[in-house]
């Protein structure tokens, strides 16, 4: 068992730490978090600015955490507007590394890591940037952002917005009441599995030059778009679905909204691929939408 160390810091510092770490925690109430995924060396901490009372930081059997003693681990949401503190924190730590990251008004960016990511915050937002493991985020407001994540996908929010970019994980799982959802997914190496699933928000989602999947979208009021002769949209006023195969159909993709606009697009062949001039792809597509259909996002 390695020795436990712990450190207070009050004004702008920076720490090497010898021992390995392998489990990051790191809670904030404002200001920013910056997780950066680096190769096997040791873990580095380097606090830029901090405002209110000190940061603890302690180092013990693996596990590097980062906050405060006044600060719950849970129930971030009744703390907001309580905390009048700001601390700029950046963290570099092995690819490996798990990592748990908590903001109340704060925002963080996490990349690099192929360790299990949890992001837990109220209004502060959320930047990811090529994660390999699986990612679990839950807010109250706060926006995520994913870009060329390949692990799963797990969100989870009141009304904050998740942008997918370059998204290529085996499966995307969202809930939201009002935020809206935009995906634009790139060809992945296996068959995606997406489930989107909100109140009055609003989604789009970009499919990637061959897609694979069974196709179930719904809106009970809202307007639809659909760029793919394959699918079919059925419903005039009122509730409207959009449905069908593409491709072999091994991939699931299923959207659901009460009162927002749903919207299929499709994304331009990637290099290598060929597509024809009448307006179609190679699978025979065409894209349907018109201002009839509703807004594309």
């Amino acid at each position: 068992m390695s020795a436990r160390s712990q450190w207070s810091i009050n004004a702008p510092q920076k720490l090497t730490l010898d021992d390995p770490v392998s489990t990051l925690d790191v809670q904030i109430a404002g200001g920013t978090v910056n997780v950066v995924g680096a190769a096997p060396g040791p873990a580095r901490l380097e606090v830029s600015e901090i405002n209110g009372p000190p940061l603890k930081v302690t180092h013990s059997d693996g596990t590097l955490s980062v906050g405060y003693d006044d600060l719950p681990r849970k129930g971030l949401r009744k703390w907001l507007g309580h905390y009048h503190r700001t601390a700029h924190v950046t963290l570099t730590v092995p690819l490996d590394t798990s990592a748990t990251v908590g903001v109340i008004e704060g925002s963080a960016v996490v990349s690099g890591l192929s360790g299990r990511a949890e992001l837990h915050g109220v209004s502060g937002d959320f930047t990811l940037l090529g994660l390999t493991g699986p990612v679990h985020a839950d807010t109250v407001s706060g926006r995520v952002e994913a870009q060329a994540v390949t692990g799963e996908l797990r969100f989870h929010s009141v009304s904050g917005d998740l942008t997918v970019i370059e998204g290529s994980g085996p499966s995307v799982r969202a809930e939201s009441v009002s935020g809206d959802m935009v995906l634009d997914l790139a060809p992945a190496p296996k068959c995606s599995d997406v489930c989107l699933t909100t109140v009055s928000g609003e989604i789009a989602i970009r499919l990637p030059h061959p897609t694979d999947a069974e196709v179930e979208a719904n809106t009970a009021s809202g307007s639809v778009s659909n760029g793919f002769d394959d699918l079919r949209v059925t419903g005039q006023w009122g509730a409207k679905r959009i449905t069908g195969r593409l491709g072999t159909g091994n991939g699931s993709l299923k959207a659901t909204t009460v009162s927002g606009a749903i919207a299929l697009l499709r994304r331009p062949p990637s290099e290598g691929d060929t597509g024809t001039t009448d307006g179609t792809d190679s699978t025979g597509g065409t894209d349907t939408t018109d201002g009839t259909q509703g807004k594309v996002l």
